[in-house]
């Protein structure tokens, strides 16, 4: 998939908003260095420069940072999907390239989400049979909740967002960052 003329984009966006050669912001347990006058984003932990969606949701994470002044802090009120800008007719897509992930990496053991806490930013909480809240970017974290296969019923998981990140990302962006953690997961 070509992303340069989002690239393109962004980096007007951002050029716009601030005269600031670098910044650097964390995703997951990455930092990110960006270096506004090379239209340069490189993780900090391995030297390499970001895959082209994550940069693009980089410079908007940041273009956003900038544009608010302060971030919103996450509300703790939960909203799947369906409740987002746009997100009910495009759920099966979401369903498919994000939730059903998860069922099939961690349906036949929910309890090894819990592990991923060696290496990402995660949180358990009580919620269902295994949930972890995942910090992404600095104030946009995400709610995965799975239950376990029964007698009567597969596996199932559900992801689900702080209401503020509709403050933050546009629908079509949340659909590529929680495409992203998912695949890192």
């Amino acid at each position: 998939m070509e992303y340069g003329q989002s690239l393109e984009k962004a980096w007007g966006d951002l050029w716009n908003l601030t005269e600031e050669k670098s910044f650097s912001v964390k995703f997951l347990s990455d930092f990110y260095d960006i270096d506004t006058h090379n239209q340069t984003i490189f993780s900090a932990s391995c030297n390499m420069p970001a895959q082209e969606h994550l940069a693009i949701l980089i410079l908007h994470y940041l273009i956003q940072k900038l544009r608010l002044k302060d971030l919103p802090c996450p509300s703790g009120e939960w909203i799947n999907f369906n409740q987002l800008e746009g997100g009910l007719g495009y759920y099966s897509a979401f369903k498919k390239r994000t939730i059903d992930q998860i069922v099939r990496k961690y349906g036949a053991n929910p309890d090894a989400l819990l592990n991923l806490k060696e290496h990402f930013p995660i949180e358990k909480i009580d919620i269902g049979d295994v949930s972890i809240i995942i910090y992404t970017f600095e104030e946009v974290p995400l709610l995965i909740t799975m239950s376990r296969a029964d007698e009567e019923f597969d596996a199932g998981a559900n992801i689900v967002f702080d209401k503020s990140i509709s403050h933050i990302f546009c629908t079509e962006d949340i659909v590529v960052l929680t495409e992203a953690v998912v695949h890192l997961l």
